[in-house]
């Protein structure tokens, strides 16, 4: 090939930012010298020669289980194991997390939902199949999964189609997209609902009631989805527009796919307070300050304890990006605050420098702890499914005067469960008169389980805590003890 060949190839192959040599083979060699290669199965390879080690140990403690994990380290890991205890319903009332460097170690204490030491077999079994040598995970939409893991409802519901909405809320926003989805003769199968700062995210798996599986009629995909996005509004005072979004067959974890989709609205913008029955503002305390010898930033998070809170925040810092090197989790000797504190930088290495990213921290994980909390009344129904069960619930429900703050609905075999967590219109705690006559109007149709959710009026204390020197010395006898 003569010079001139070698320039007219170059030419015409445009390739800015790399030196073409004219001919095929040392034109792929030099790509590979740009591009380095990266084998997909390195991962698998060193999770072959080191295997992930899962210990359930029911001896050492009096009071409760400890789940050991001993494991190559990879992003996302910490959320992987969290989210498999959470999903088991297994309470964190204790943690030490390290994974700084190759390795990721961890002892997680929990309970059963009744404050037991775990000894189910199946649920042991669970835990050394999701996170032990033997996991067989997988990933949807990001997201690690596993045979038995309650990314829809606690059961596999087949062929459906998942609908997920955000917009500003109000009173009887709820009723009005489920009479929607019973006029298009559509049967909600799980959905989920959460709000949070006159914001709203759901969740909802539906079916076709005449074929049992999921809407393949784009003119009926086409009217749900204008008559949603009409009743959720269009552009907002805030700035913020109504979003709804379709997909068929795929299947996420509710909960976490929900954190992900307020964050996204940008819901710990909005300036709330939470306040409980007895009128006491709680305003959980987040601290972000430096750990000058280490390098990282040690966020500490002080608040009520509550079910599911370490997945929560562990979920927020995973959807800034943040990793978390080491952590202790306790709660407090009364068991009513929960005390956190983590070690962390940016996925990218930097740690936060500004004032503002400091500031956004904070409000980030002010909201994941928020986003759950539902004081008041939460109402159990259970019924016999049929399409339009939902619709008729919370037409009762808005005809009576209450607003759904929080919505969880599930569907096992031909029953139908629904918990619904209500207020009144303007936010106030539901009095009795009103809770006896909607027994009374729904009783006869469906069970119904009333309970107060718990709530403490006295809120954490302000007083400044004492800056955070980390050892790793110390974290390792914690380890082994």
């Amino acid at each position: 090939m003569t010079v001139a060949e070698v320039h007219k190839h170059n030419h015409t192959c445009q390739r800015p930012g790399v030196c073409v040599a004219g001919v095929a083979k040392l034109d792929t060699w030099m790509d590979r010298v740009y591009w380095p290669y990266f084998d997909p199965e390195y991962e698998n390879l060193s999770l072959r020669i080191n295997p992930p080690r899962v210990s359930i140990d029911n001896t050492t403690s009096h009071d409760c289980t400890l789940v050991k994990v001993d494991s190559v380290n990879k992003p996302g890991i910490l959320l992987e194991v969290v989210q498999v205890l959470t999903d088991l319903d297994l309470a964190i009332f204790k943690a030490y997390i390290s994974s700084d460097g190759g390795w990721f170690m961890d002892v997680f204490h929990v309970t059963d939902q009744h404050g037991n030491k775990v000894t189910d077999t199946q649920t042991i079994e669970c835990i050394e199949k999701a996170l032990g040598p033997k996991g067989n995970t997988s990933t949807i939409g990001g997201m690690k999964t596993w045979p038995g893991s309650r990314r829809v409802g606690v059961h596999s519901i087949g062929d459906h189609t998942a609908i997920e909405l955000v917009g500003r809320d109000r009173p009887g926003l709820l009723s009005e997209i489920s009479a929607i989805l019973t006029n298009l003769h559509l049967n909600v199968l799980v959905a989920e609902v959460w709000t949070h700062n006159m914001r709203v995210a759901c969740v909802l798996y539906v079916n076709d009631d005449t074929t049992c599986r999921a809407v393949e009629d784009p003119i009926k995909l086409s009217s749900m989805e204008e008559q949603l996005k009409n009743i959720l509004g269009g552009p907002e005072d805030d700035g913020k527009a109504a979003r709804t979004n379709f997909s068929v067959g795929l299947t996420h974890h509710m909960e976490r796919r929900l954190h992900q989709m307020m964050f996204a609205d940008r819901d710990y913008d909005v300036k709330s307070d939470v306040v409980d029955c007895d009128g006491a503002l709680f305003q959980p305390i987040v601290t972000v300050d430096r750990c000058e010898d280490k390098g990282y930033f040690v966020v500490n998070v002080r608040c009520r304890d509550r079910s599911k809170l370490l997945f929560d925040i562990v979920c927020t810092l995973t959807d800034m990006q943040y990793v978390v090197f080491h952590a202790s989790v306790s709660v407090s000797s009364d068991a009513q605050y929960a005390l956190q504190e983590y070690y962390i930088r940016h996925m990218d290495g930097c740690t936060l420098d500004t004032k503002g990213e400091k500031e956004r921290v904070v409000k980030c994980l002010k909201a994941a702890i928020r986003r759950r909390v539902c004081e008041g009344l939460s109402l159990e129904l259970c019924a016999r499914d049929k399409v339009g069960l939902l619709s008729e619930v919370t037409r009762i429900l808005r005809e009576y005067g209450l607003s759904v703050t929080r919505a969880d609905v599930t569907t096992v075999g031909q029953k139908a469960k629904n918990i619904f967590y209500v207020r009144d219109a303007s936010g106030n705690p539901v009095d009795t008169i009103t809770i006896e006559r909607l027994s009374k109007e729904i009783g006869h149709s469906m069970m119904l389980n009333v309970n107060k959710v718990p709530s403490n009026s006295e809120a954490p204390a302000s007083k400044k805590w004492a800056k955070t020197s980390f050892f790793f010395g110390s974290l390792l006898e914690k380890f082994l003890a």
